[in-house]
């Protein structure tokens, strides 16, 4: 019979390990060596990596790397990535250095607001509640002024809060639709707060109403909880030159070049399987950016997808026009980002990358990784429409299919040779590989 574990959490790691081991890994002593070889060997910063999640066992470790040259609204930067994907970093580096002598990346930042919202059943006359909410309003505001107050001394805090009537979509159903302005934090912990008060206020405020009726006073909230979609925290990033300036060496036609690469964006647009492999692209640079920064990528992700579909089809997150012989390619997206609280106060890398980024404001960090999103695109569209992705992908990815064949030095350093002039796919290495062996 199949018994769950009771009290799990409170074992130590190695009696999670041993438990582990022994239900699920047979009694491994390869997979718990390999558990253990991930430990820092510094016993403080394993002990900090342990408490930021539950039932740590080790850590997962991704590749930490840089993208240098990139010339943002005229400041030169390397934007350091966390990402375990071949040839993103690569990518990324390549389109900077592109882009570098064409005038470089122009970004702007257009709004910061960010939304929260209380659901609630409601089944009472509508008139009377707009009526209780205009009347509720500063209380609720004043209910938040000790959780607001250091918010508000660095010009953030609450925006407003709108009375939303959904009853359209489900019987009885209404919100409290909040915006905030956060600034360099990601707000997430201070708009939770924030909406759980305003709750519990705005619940005691209806018993206490006179013009509602018994049951009217028994409005039900259902939930209060920050949106991860934020369509009014918009970055815009593009890059332009004279379509004559996109020839280089590989390329000589730039008006073939220019062409295509508007073909292909406009396919992004129309066709949703492809806008989805279009925007996984641009967020291999995003999310790559985010993490190393140490912010919420499954929340960038999130809205940011829930935005390419806001007009009622998926399409694709960039654009590209040529008129007047100029070629422009941009972007914009939502972004909820910071650079205080969480981890980047705590996480060593993170501090390390958001130094290496000249300790950015949450507004500057946004411009940033727009444009490496921005850049992962234009590199990928344009091996797309020239090349293929594969040649560049494949020979990125060569150095791991040499490790999975457990390749010594001098295999490797022969066939990363090799492959110099010839295409890479897992069977031409697996083929020059044995060869090499006889």
């Amino acid at each position: 019979m199949i018994t769950p574990i009771s009290g799990f959490s409170k074992l130590g790691k190695e009696e999670k390990i041993t438990w582990l081991s022994k239900t699920y890994l047979k009694d491994s002593p390869q997979a718990e060596a390999v558990l253990r070889q991930y430990w820092n060997i510094n016993v403080q910063l394993q002990q900090l990596h342990e408490e930021f999640t539950e039932n740590t066992l080790s850590n997962f470790y991704l590749p930490f790397g840089i993208a240098p040259n990139f010339l943002i609204n005229g400041e030169l930067y390397a934007i350091p990535m966390a990402i375990e994907e071949s040839s993103v970093i690569a990518a990324a580096s390549k389109a900077a250095k592109y882009w570098f002598t064409r005038g470089g990346f122009k970004v702007q930042v257009l709004n910061t607001v960010k939304i929260g919202q209380i659901h609630f059943l409601y089944s009472g006359d509508h008139k009377k509640l707009e009526r209780f909410f205009n009347a509720c309003k500063p209380v609720l505001i004043d209910s938040v002024s000790n959780i607001t107050r250091n918010m508000k001394e660095r010009g953030g805090g609450i925006l407003n809060i709108e009375l939303r009537d959904k009853t359209d979509l489900m019987e009885g159903y209404f919100q409290l639709h909040c915006s905030f302005e956060t600034k360099d934090s990601m707000g997430a912990n201070f708009i939770n707060s924030c909406l759980e008060k305003f709750s519990e206020t705005f619940k005691a405020e209806a018993i206490k109403y006179d013009e509602f009726t018994s049951e009217e006073k028994e409005l039900e909230i259902i939930m209060s909880i920050l949106s991860n979609y934020v369509p009014d925290c918009i970055v815009r990033a593009e890059v332009s030159c004279p379509v004559a300036d996109l020839a280089d060496e590989k390329h000589k036609d730039p008006d073939v070049f220019a062409e295509k690469f508007l073909t292909a964006l406009k396919i992004a647009e129309i066709e949703p399987y492809r806008a989805v492999t279009h925007n996984k692209g641009i967020m291999n640079g995003i999310d790559a950016v985010v993490l190393a920064t140490g912010n919420d990528f499954r929340a960038v992700e999130a809205g940011i997808h829930a935005y390419a579909s806001k007009d009622g089809q998926y399409t694709s997150l960039t654009h590209a026009t040529v008129k007047d012989g100029i070629f422009k390619l941009w972007m914009e997206i939502p972004l909820a980002l910071g650079t205080v609280g969480g981890l980047t106060n705590l996480h060593p890398l993170v501090k390390v990358a958001l130094q290496i980024l000249q300790k950015p404001t949450a507004k500057k960090l946004m411009e940033i990784v727009a444009v490496a999103g921005l850049a992962q695109n234009f590199a990928a569209v344009k091996s797309l429409v020239t090349t293929g992705i594969q040649q560049g992908h494949m020979k990125m990815h060569l150095m791991n299919i040499l490790n999975q064949q457990n390749a010594t030095p001098q295999e490797k350093e022969k066939l990363i040779h090799y492959f110099k002039h010839h295409t890479v796919t897992h069977s031409s290495v697996m083929e020059q590989l044995e060869l090499l062996r006889g």
